[in-house]
């Protein structure tokens, strides 16, 4: 028996380190917890487990009035889309004051790229490659959101998404896992801050957990079906990095997953989230998501839903009301057993009491309820888009680059629907971002030709979605008149990215195409800078247009990141994480692909096939395999060479990596050879053959940003060991194994110098 208790003891100190090392509780937390466990009904424990929406800003919402009675019974335990002090404090009152147990609400909301400070959209930061930016701007957004009585963002998203037709690519970090990981811990320690329950720290939510960016089809909500190996190797590791980062909540997915829905699927949500990774935190659904298994077919009823997400490992219900309905009948059927239901309430209760809302639950509330982004804040929005921006193509004309722009260009004719639309450049789910906050390309660019003394010719053109042609006329006099086009093409931010926003062509909408068209034809130099939630198919675009700049949504300083960098006083430093196709048909389309025994390379699809070695292999008849611009890709104003790659070692044990004993080095030199300052991306990628399931062809595994001044050259290193080599293997064992490894360090994804080393037994 003493043995017993003491291996009780042993376990309990185990989960109470485990919670202190991931800042959501302590042990005097969880014997607060206790207490009010022991005091709460089986009503007040549901109504933990409740969250309504007290807006509209992510959907219809309940169209329920009945929300101050019901937290007065304690029968909601959080609400979302409501912002500002006087609102959330309003309500906060109800629980704190009314309440039986005075237990606190949790106020959530999208917060996603920015609150008031809008920042690029998620994409856009990616293309940054700098957690250290993102982890800042995800900082200022906690500042400004929690001030405003929001403590629970759900974000960040960080969903693999490999195919560009899925609508809430515009959300995430892009293709890659490693890339993916790196921005959902930064995203997670700028949201969380260095304490949940700092007055400041916000919450964060890791979602949509898990699979949700690989629906079939590209279409939103749709099923996914992923390999548990490719579920681990792919689409899990950001989620666990977030975890790690100390995620304080997780997010559900609305697709189906092999078969099974997210929202009641056993093996991630408990299998791998709670049991492997040891998650403390609470899992919220998607909106009305437990609802929907009823749509999806594993519940006849609302009753079996709730019942089948609860047990599940799903805490919270967004939205449906079915917890509130059922779980008293379920639990007092035995359906659902007393402890299950405990546990889901502690994780519920753990947030609150972390976030510090049982003793600060009221947030101070300013004479100004819409404050505008201080000054800091803006100048950090200025340089995350600047960063964001990515130099896809820079032709030279009159034997020179088209871009910078040069002194002698005095007249700039400025077309297009993006131009002066101070709406769309805050992008998809911009919080409570304000258009008037918004610096237009047409405005800064106005300003810099005053001062300069140049001349600015605008006209819009066409609409986005338009296929009138009155504009084009307009647009045709000013180019003529000007010694250089810039033109803004894109996507409707609202309608044509973020959730619901699944596209079966990935072209420019309307007839903007045939606006550029146009504007080629006057045999003007033309600059191309595309706004979009998701890589589009230009083949055309690239194919006669000088220079291209995909700018994403930039945010708040879209119109001064532009025009500084367009003029050379930053540099294009943005590199793409996504590749970019070339047509629709290539989707899903991803750089980190397994190969095939008939791999296609060197086809000439201006000739027919001379041999069947030319025609039966992996390939597209109409359309080369390759993407247009590759994942990591991205120019500069400048040149970089990298020297041969060295290797610390030719061989390697699998066994002392795998104990974390050894690691090999890999180094190359990086020169500036231009005559600018300019801002590298190092990228290494790893490849390896002979082991027991076929690895990529290349895999990133790590990245450093390397500022270089003109011919200035750096050592850039790094160290490969178990979490760079390690794969799931043919036993799903995530290990290292024997092989034949190959380096590449290099600017994007397709180049690089190469090194190979041997992994022993």
């Amino acid at each position: 028996m003493r043995q017993l208790s003491l291996i009780v003891v042993l376990a309990w100190l185990f989960v109470f380190a485990a919670l202190a090392q991931s800042g959501l509780s302590t042990p005097s937390g969880e014997q607060r917890i206790d207490q009010l466990l022991r005091q709460m009904t089986l009503d007040e424990k549901i109504g933990q487990l409740v969250q309504y929406s007290a807006g509209a800003a992510t959907g219809p919402g309940t169209g329920r009035t009945d929300y101050p009675e019901q937290i007065a019974k304690g029968q909601i335990g959080s609400l979302l889309n409501l912002t500002g002090a006087s609102k959330t404090n309003a309500m906060q009152r109800i629980a704190v004051e009314k309440s039986r147990l005075k237990i606190p609400l949790l106020f959530g909301l999208d917060v996603i790229h920015g609150y008031r400070t809008i920042f690029p959209v998620p994409l856009g930061m990616a293309s940054t490659w700098d957690p250290q930016l993102v982890e800042q701007a995800s900082r200022v957004a906690a500042k400004e959101a929690t001030a405003e009585g929001i403590r629970w963002t759900f974000s960040p998203m960080v969903d693999i998404a490999r195919d560009a037709r899925w609508g809430r690519m515009v959300e995430g970090a892009g293709e890659d896992p490693y890339l993916g990981s790196i921005m959902a811990a930064a995203y997670v320690r700028g949201y969380q801050g260095t304490k949940l329950n700092d007055s400041d720290s916000l919450a964060a939510c890791a979602k949509h957990y898990v699979g949700y960016g690989a629906a079939e089809g590209g279409r939103d909500y749709n099923a996914a079906d992923i390999s548990e190996r490719t579920l681990r190797q792919i689409y899990l590791p950001p989620f666990h990095s977030a975890v790690r980062a100390g995620v304080a909540t997780v997010m559900s997915a609305f697709n189906t997953l092999n078969g099974v829905p997210a929202v009641a699927n056993a093996h991630t949500l408990t299998g791998i989230l709670r049991q492997e990774w040891e998650f403390p935190g609470l899992v919220v659904s998607d909106w009305k998501a437990v609802a929907e298994l009823e749509a999806q077919g594993i519940a006849l009823n609302g009753a079996t839903a709730a019942s089948k997400a609860m047990a599940a490992g799903v805490d919270m219900d967004m939205e449906s009301g079915l917890y509130q309905q059922h779980l008293a009948n379920l639990v007092r059927s035995g359906v659902i057993p007393q402890a299950v239901l405990d546990e889901a309430v502690r994780r519920v209760l753990r947030v609150k009491l972390a976030l510090g809302l049982f003793d600060r639950p009221y947030t101070p509330e300013s004479a100004t309820e819409a404050p505008k982004p201080d000054a800091a804040s803006v100048q950090l929005a200025r340089q995350v888009a600047q960063r964001s921006l990515v130099l896809l193509k820079n032709d030279e004309v009159s034997d020179s680059p088209l871009l910078p722009i040069a002194s002698n260009v005095r007249t700039i004719a400025l077309v297009g629907p993006f131009a002066d639309d101070a709406a769309q450049m805050l992008g998809s789910w911009a919080g409570e971002g304000d258009p008037a906050n918004v610096v237009t390309l047409k405005s800064a660019l106005a300003q810099r030709l005053r001062q300069s003394g140049g001349r600015l010719l605008y006209a819009k053109g066409t609409e986005i979605k338009s296929a009138s042609e009155a504009g084009f006329e307009e647009a045709r006099n000013a180019a003529r008149q000007a010694d250089l086009t810039v033109v803004t093409l894109g996507e409707d931010a609202p309608t044509m990215t973020a959730e619901a926003a699944s596209r079966a062509h990935l072209d420019l909408p309307g007839n903007q195409e045939k606006l550029l068209e146009e504007l080629v034809a006057t045999e003007k130099p033309v600059v191309l800078i595309l706004f979009s939630g998701r890589p589009l198919a230009l083949t055309w675009a690239a194919a006669h247009i000088p220079a291209m700049v995909e700018a994403w949504y930039p945010g708040i300083e879209a119109g001064p990141a532009l025009v500084q960098t367009l003029f050379g006083d930053a540099d294009f430093s943005g590199r793409l994480p996504v590749s970019v196709p070339r047509a629709v048909g290539q989707e899903p389309l991803y750089y980190n692909a397994l190969n095939t025994g008939r791999p296609a390379s060197g086809i000439d699809l201006t000739h027919p096939p001379t041999t069947s070695a030319e025609k039966y292999v992996s390939r597209y008849i109409d359309e080369p395999n390759t993407p247009l611009f590759p994942f990591g890709f991205g120019l500069s104003y400048t040149r970089f060479s990298y020297s041969p790659v060295k290797l610390s070692a030719g061989t390697i044990s699998a066994k002392a990596l795998n104990d974390n004993s050894a690691t090999i080095q890999v180094s190359t030199t990086v020169t500036n050879r231009g005559s600018r300052e300019g801002r590298e991306v190092v990228q290494l990628y790893v490849g390896q053959r002979g082991t027991s399931v076929a690895i990529p062809v290349r895999e990133l595994e790590g990245f450093k940003l390397v500022p270089l001044a003109p011919g200035e050259s750096q050592s850039v290193e790094f160290t490969l060991g178990r979490d760079e080599l390690a794969f799931w293997n043919i036993d799903l064992h995530r290990i290292v194994e024997p092989a034949e490894v190959t380096v590449w360090v290099g600017a994007n994804s397709v180049e690089g110098q190469r090194g190979e080393f041997e992994i022993i037994e």
